[in-house]
């Protein structure tokens, strides 16, 4: 389990600043998929973060909502990473990215029906049953729906943890994301959202388009984060109290001290919200 503090997306170019400045973090995260290979820089820098810091491993490439059998050979090689590491936590994503043996290479949306989520149910247990560990499955951010759902997000994701027993991995950005493109309320999608299964928080900044129709939203990871996520993410806490809370950054990556203002925001809220529950 991960600790209720702040971490941050590990990027290889900040390694010599945390070995330097030992940042009073939680946690690091990684994406699974950038240490699949058996050794290299990339695991030399993992290795040395273990021994200070808690891990969480992200999952990009399992399209678990897909029609498709998950890559029993990803699964394999997910398996050996953990194995190795141990970490704190392994996340993957609500979403599908290949289908008949061609990668998206993106992160899409699927419809919210009975049939959709029988298979995403059936590959949550099989994705655990390898891991021989609960898995935490993150919130998407969408651009689009689909006709065909006839069951609301929430209770999609309700349902997935109830059947699994998987956690759930809430990002507050693609939560705000999702709802202005959607035109929705996001304060209605978290008074609904299954807060009993969530075992990490993700935040992140987006980019904004005008078009016609009104804003949309990118969920960049390119940003600082927003102040409307920010408050989202203040009230969450307040009311649920602290919990593993991640800042992302993973596109104009910035330097560390920057990174670490953005922890340091997110520390503060946990701290007050600690506060406030002792008072």
């Amino acid at each position: 389990m991960l600790p209720a503090k702040t971490g941050l997306g590990f990027k290889p170019e900040h390694f010599p600043a945390v070995i330097e400045t030992k940042p009073d973090l939680g946690f690091f995260e990684v994406h699974a998929e950038n240490y699949m290979n058996a050794g290299g820089m990339p695991h030399a820098m993992l290795e040395r973060l273990r021994v200070d810091y808690a891990i969480s491993v992200h999952g990009v490439g399992l399209s678990i909502g897909g029609p498709d059998p998950m890559d029993e050979a990803h699964l394999a090689r997910l398996k050996t990473l953990c194995d190795r590491y141990q970490p704190e936590s392994f996340s993957e994503h609500l979403a599908w990215a290949s289908h008949g043996g061609t990668w998206m290479h993106d992160l899409l949306p699927l419809p919210y029906t009975t049939e959709t989520l029988r298979i995403v149910c059936d590959h949550i247990d099989r994705l655990q049953e390898v891991l021989g560990r609960k898995i935490l499955l993150e919130n998407p951010a969408t651009y689009l729906t689909f006709t065909q759902s006839d069951i609301p997000e929430t209770a999609f994701l309700t349902e997935i943890a109830q059947r699994t027993g998987c956690g759930l991995l809430l990002d507050v950005n693609n939560v705000f994301v999702s709802c202005v493109n959607h035109r929705t309320d996001p304060r209605a999608y978290l008074a609904a959202f299954p807060m009993q299964a969530v075992g990490e928080i993700h935040l992140a900044g987006h980019h904004s388009e005008e078009l016609p129709s009104g804003p949309l939203l990118i969920d960049s990871h390119g940003k600082r984060v927003s102040e409307p996520v920010w408050t989202l993410y203040g009230e969450i806490v307040s009311k649920f109290g602290p919990l593993p809370s991640l800042v992302e950054w993973d596109n104009d990556v910035p330097d560390f001290v920057t990174l670490m203002a953005e922890a340091h925001r997110a520390a503060r809220i946990l701290e007050d919200t600690r506060h406030a529950l002792a008072s």
